[in-house]
């Protein structure tokens, strides 16, 4: 007889003499409560009107209208027609798309037959274009499904100073440091050139200094003032970021611009070239301060991090995390800045792996300049320069908002 029978008769023998009650019946179950189901209609995105361009255009044309409109991308893909993205918003031009016969018409000129062959070999290019009395073009060509396709965005010919972008008065402190690393970061399109022309502009006018600057390709050029200007194209003037650093430590530099730290090479050669003595500034597309050190140290082999973490916690310096937001009413953009200084007790943080703690340390530093994400927006509420719907959109800690009588729920 199986376990399983013995133990069945045993139980009802155990339980027999006990007297047996109906179970009091269970009242049944309340129906769940049905929510109102809101029906969701897909929404209409907002009209944006399109830009008024004749059917016989050609390049310069599509640039101009892109300066005259205010705008800091020109789109053109074959197949589509151009697009031109003014304060933040894409704008379909009025004429026909773009075919692949036009495109090259248009686009081939503006490069030597070498550069062509590279684009034909890689898919993609990237170089400067200048209009004269216009402005200059950080362009890219790269292929797509239907043919050609490249992106031209503006650089203005007068390089702005840190007063007529609002920058906030912290970073001329911070261009004027001796040594070290200062990173500008955020994402694509969100004004790192641009900033860090400003300061370099700032240097250029106050301090005797040799300057090294690294790009791929060259978009703000600088003429001498006090200082002392090298630009150097990746491509053309130089094999690599990370070559050009290499060489640069015997060029006699006070200052080097890194237009992109984009690998385990430029990077590693970034901290020796702080080591030596140089002032060191560079982008990468974070967009805080503890991501950016994180980022940093991550590029590295696991092996290799506790050495990284030792030299940046000596050289690191300052990050400026930047983003651009639309303006109240939509009429142009605002910049929003998370700063971040080093000294004795960030370079403790960075040497212990401890991260986690510099949005505390940034909110205890506020007497030395420094400012999270969030005392940056309410800055801007105050100031009526943006709405809370935007606010809303980047803020990361609400209370802090709330605190400062700003309550984004409502």
């Amino acid at each position: 007889m199986s376990f399983f029978s013995n133990f069945t008769k045993r139980f009802v023998a155990e339980n027999k003499s006990a007297p047996e009650e109906a179970p009091a019946p269970k009242p049944a179950p309340a129906p769940p409560k049905e929510e109102p189901v809101e029906e969701v209609e897909e929404g209409t995105p907002p009209q944006i009107a399109p830009v008024e361009v004749p059917e016989d255009y050609d390049l310069e044309l599509l640039l101009r209208t892109l300066v005259a409109q205010k705008g800091s991308d020109l789109h053109l893909s074959v197949g589509e027609k151009p697009i031109f993205r003014i304060n933040g918003d894409l704008h379909r031009a009025t004429c026909a798309p773009l075919t692949q016969e036009r495109a090259q018409k248009m686009l081939y000129p503006l490069v030597s037959a070498e550069r062509r062959l590279e684009y034909e070999r890689c898919g993609n290019l990237d170089f400067a274009h200048e209009i004269p009395d216009l402005a200059r073009f950080r362009a890219n060509y790269f292929r797509q499904r239907l043919g050609m396709g490249a992106v031209f965005r503006e650089i203005p010919s007068k390089i702005p100073t840190i007063d007529d972008l609002n920058l906030p008065p912290i970073l001329k402190k911070i261009a004027l440091f001796k040594k070290g690393i200062v990173l500008v970061t955020g994402p694509t399109g969100s004004g790192k050139s641009t900033t860090l022309a400003a300061m370099i502009d700032y240097i250029n006018r106050t301090r005797h200094a040799h300057i090294i600057t690294i790009e791929d390709p060259v978009e703000f050029t600088h003429h001498n003032k006090q200082a002392i200007i090298d630009h150097r194209e990746v491509g053309n003037q130089a094999l690599s970021f990370a070559d050009a650093l290499r060489a640069s430590l015997r060029e006699d530099p006070d200052i080097i611009l890194v237009g992109e730290m984009r690998d385990l090479d430029t990077i590693y050669n970034a901290i020796k070239a702080a080591e030596t003595g140089a002032l060191v500034f560079g982008t990468l597309h974070t967009n805080s301060a503890a991501k950016t050190i994180d980022r940093i140290i991550d590029v590295f082999p696991a092996k290799q991090q506790e050495t990284i973490r030792a030299m940046l916690s000596e050289s690191f310096r300052a990050v400026v995390a930047q983003l651009l937001l639309k303006r109240k009413g939509g009429k142009g953009r605002v910049a929003v800045h998370e700063i971040l200084i080093g000294d004795t007790g960030l370079s403790n943080l960075i040497r212990e792996g401890k991260t986690s703690q510099i949005n505390n340390y940034i909110q205890t530093g506020r007497n030395l300049g420094m400012q999270s994400m969030d005392m940056g927006l309410i800055e801007l509420l105050r100031t009526g320069a943006i709405d809370k719907a935007t606010a809303r959109e980047y803020c990361h800690d609400p209370n802090t908002f709330r605190n400062s009588g700003f309550d984004l729920s409502k």
